[in-house]
């Protein structure tokens, strides 16, 4: 059994990378099996996006199976299934002293982070998704791990390619060819924040050389989920008789379950590894559908549970304080991606699972700071400094696992404003420098173009006379892509620049309210 669940381990992480790294354009507006999946089988962001914004995408209810699976088998995601698990499992067997952290508090911390997470989404405060450990897994490989990755990967080779050592650097090319057409993305792409979200990544695994699996064991809140609801699990493990207490079986837990401890077993915390099965001496350990089992009640106490139920629902006003809730006030740097929702329900909604940033043709989005408050970190914002918008890409709205951002047709997404261009005429080429450019226009993807230009007559210092064609935006045309940003001359600060005045979603965020 322990062979068993290692390839099934293995198999669902290679799963999970290869979905994340098919997760991309292959050069059409078509996404085949996007790792959001891993995402609709996660029943605490079913529950807390349903409690939040009272509605979940029907792919959600896939999760359902999640729950059946874990009544019948008991916690078997997180010691068979779970990526970030087996990732945790992995770095775990680096650690060469064995012993556990005896803390009932530490182990009861990620019930009380469950029951906080609840207890703000259904007050309207969606942030299990900074915690959820799919959802943490995805956001730090997409906007961290996997462009560091790609970009070591490509620093090599190019070291390589310079030397110019015959057939070694026709090897290393030919490589690398395979690499590109295989693990590597179809650009380099760059986050902001990714330094730090990959810290964060580093340190949840670098916790498994203090205590094996450790935020498995007290930080997990779909752990937490799942151990509550395997407590009723029909598949039991039971002690014989012919147990003489060795401890053996103690050593080999990979959640300190306690199951050398016949009356204290801990079956929540139990991840159905079958490690104390098979290493039991006296094949005194058996597990059964059939036998009853003890176990130690999860006590929580009552005290600690309200005081986690209120800390939830404080926190919401906490978070909501934030001037972008007032009524007619807006940042308009906060540039959504088209098809996303109105601002108070896609915040609902958004998991931060970071998927939409991955498969950005531009690497326009990026994740949040405090441009959207404290509420609304690590969600996703068009930066047309450093991408636009492509005028025929659909995929952030396909790999949405929540509707956050809606998946749009190619027709509807044409119509789709995201913002609105505004032109800096103290930078702007043809205003500032009586110096000629079209490039705003040129680059304009709109079938009638939402730049047009004045022929003025103007002169020079000598006093020469000369025409250029000076730019304006039209209102009714221009749909805040933001290319004509992202192309514009004038690098350093853009002579044109996009803002969210103007979207879709919003009836208010207007540049002229009648």
């Amino acid at each position: 059994m322990q062979n068993l669940r290692r390839a099934s381990q293995g198999l669902f992480l290679f799963l999970f990378l290869f979905l994340f790294i098919q997760t991309e354009s292959k050069g059409n507006d078509e996404l085949g099996y996007p790792v959001k999946i891993f995402l609709d089988f996660d029943p605490l962001l079913f529950i807390t996006t349903l409690f939040s914004a009272h509605s979940v995408e029907k792919a959600f209810y896939l999760s359902l199976i999640l729950v059946f699976i874990t009544a019948v088998l008991g916690r078997v995601f997180c010691g068979w299934i779970c990526p970030l698990g087996t990732l945790n499992n992995i770095l775990s067997s680096f650690k060469r002293r064995k012993n556990y952290i005896k803390s009932e508090v530490l182990y009861r911390l990620k019930y009380f982070l469950l029951i906080f997470l609840l207890a703000s989404s259904i007050f309207g405060l969606q942030i299990a998704g900074v915690f959820d450990p799919i959802s943490l897994t995805i956001r730090s490989f997409s906007v961290s791990l996997y462009p560091m990755f790609s970009y070591a990967i490509s620093l090599i080779f190019d070291n390589i390619y310079n030397l110019k050592i015959p057939v070694f650097t026709d090897f290393s090319e030919f490589l690398y060819s395979i690499f590109k057409k295989t693990i590597l993305p179809f650009q380099q792409s760059y986050y902001n924040q990714g330094i730090f979200i990959g810290i964060l990544f580093f340190i949840i695994l670098g916790l498994n050389l203090i205590e094996n699996r450790f935020w498995c064991k007290f930080l997990c809140p779909l752990g937490a989920l799942l151990g509550i609801l395997s407590r009723f699990s029909l598949l039991k493990r039971d002690v014989s008789e012919g147990c003489t207490s060795c401890g053996v079986c103690a050593n080999v837990c990979q959640s300190s379950a306690l199951p050398d401890k016949k009356d204290s077993w801990r079956k929540s915390e139990c991840l159905f590894c079958w490690n104390c099965d098979d290493i039991c001496p006296n094949n005194a350990v058996s597990f059964g559908f059939s036998k009853k089992s003890s176990q130690v009640s999860l006590n929580l106490q009552r005290r600690n549970v309200i005081i986690s139920a209120l800390s939830g629902i404080v926190v919401v006003p906490l978070l909501k304080q934030n001037p972008l809730n007032k009524e007619n006030v807006f940042n308009p740097y906060l540039i959504r991606p088209p098809g996303s929702l109105g601002e108070g329900d896609f915040l609902k909604k958004c998991v931060r699972c970071g998927e939409c940033m991955k498969v950005c043709l531009t690497n326009g989005l990026q994740p949040t700071f405090l441009q959207a408050g404290l509420e609304g970190i690590w969600t996703p914002i068009l930066v047309p400094k450093i991408g636009y918008c492509e005028y025929r890409c659909t995929l952030c709205g396909q790999v949405c696992p929540t509707g956050a951002i809606k998946k749009l047709k190619i027709e509807d997404k044409m119509k789709i404003k995201i913002g609105l261009a505004m032109i800096d005429k103290g930078r702007c080429l043809p205003y500032a420098h009586n110096k000629p450019c079209i490039v705003c226009e040129e680059v304009c993807p709109t079938p009638k173009k939402a730049i047009w230009f004045e022929k003025v007559s103007v002169k020079d210092r000598e006093g020469q006379i000369k025409v250029l064609q000076q730019p304006h935006v039209d209102l009714d045309l221009c749909i805040g892509c933001g290319i004509c940003e992202t192309k514009c001359p004038v690098i350093d600060k853009p002579a044109i620049y996009v803002t969210s005045i103007g979207e879709t979603r919003s009836k208010s965020n207007q540049l002229i309210n009648v």
